[in-house]
């Protein structure tokens, strides 16, 4: 259910202001962005499965909190950062 330190490390070489640049806001809504992915696919078999649904939530949480900070400072990065990620713009 994780992502692997691979996937990891790709992404934040993509999104990352350096390969080693976790704690960019970028950088961590990617991986967020993918881990919400896995569990996504996670709860189409498992429907019943509450403790994973509470925890996709609290990572949607979490994505929309940092992206409208990112949002807030520079929204040219975020609308260049959505459409890379292929997710909706729906923060206020």
């Amino acid at each position: 259910m994780t992502v692997s330190k691979e996937r990891k490390a790709e992404l934040t070489a993509q999104f990352g202001n350096s390969p080693v640049d976790t704690g960019n806001p970028k950088v961590q809504v990617a991986i967020l962005t993918e881990r919400i992915r896995e569990l996504t696919e996670h709860m189409k078999s498992h429907q019943k499965d509450f403790h994973t649904r509470r925890g996709l939530l609290m990572l949607v949480g979490r994505r929309r909190r940092l992206l409208s900070y990112i949002k807030k400072n520079d929204i040219f990065e975020y609308r260049a950062l959505i459409k890379e990620l292929g997710i909706r713009d729906n923060i206020q």
